[in-house]
């Protein structure tokens, strides 16, 4: 599966499960209750969901002109760290502002939702590839096909 449809469908398995994850997350560090987290997580999913399309093509931008290809362990650290990274920039003032908590809280509870997230991010996107293949941008050209582009 590749293009467009192969991103549909990442991006709706991965909320989804991100969403349940993330209010049950949210309301278990708040105190608060589920039904107060849940609209957070959807809009941290909404927010994520974006954030995954331009991450994720400007990382195979950037993977598919590098000389090694294929997606080793590294690379999947780096994907992983690169994406959580920039979701926490822009998700902490977000969970503040709804959780009415102090700016450190937020971290402090956006941090321990990352944790979770590095992993599963990790795991989801190793499965997801086994089920569904590589995209286009990890593989290797076929023999005698032109590197350039």
């Amino acid at each position: 599966m590749q293009g467009i449809k192969r991103k549909v469908v990442y991006v709706g398995l991965y909320e989804a499960i991100a969403i349940v994850v993330a209010s049950f997350g949210f309301a278990a560090m708040s105190g608060q209750a589920v039904s107060h987290a849940a609209p957070l997580s959807i809009a941290a999913s909404v927010i994520a969901v974006c954030w995954n399309l331009v991450f994720n093509g400007l990382f195979e931008m950037w993977e598919s002109r590098q000389a090694v290809k294929g997606r080793s362990v590294a690379r999947r650290v780096a994907h992983a760290i690169g994406f959580e990274g920039g979701l926490v920039v822009i998700l902490v003032p977000l969970v503040a502002w709804w959780l009415d908590v102090s700016l450190m809280a937020a971290l402090f509870m956006d941090l321990g939702l990352v944790v979770f997230f590095l992993v599963y991010t990790f795991v989801f996107n190793w499965v997801f590839d086994r089920v569904f293949g590589l995209p286009a941008s990890a593989l290797n050209a076929p023999q005698g096909a032109s590197q350039a582009a």
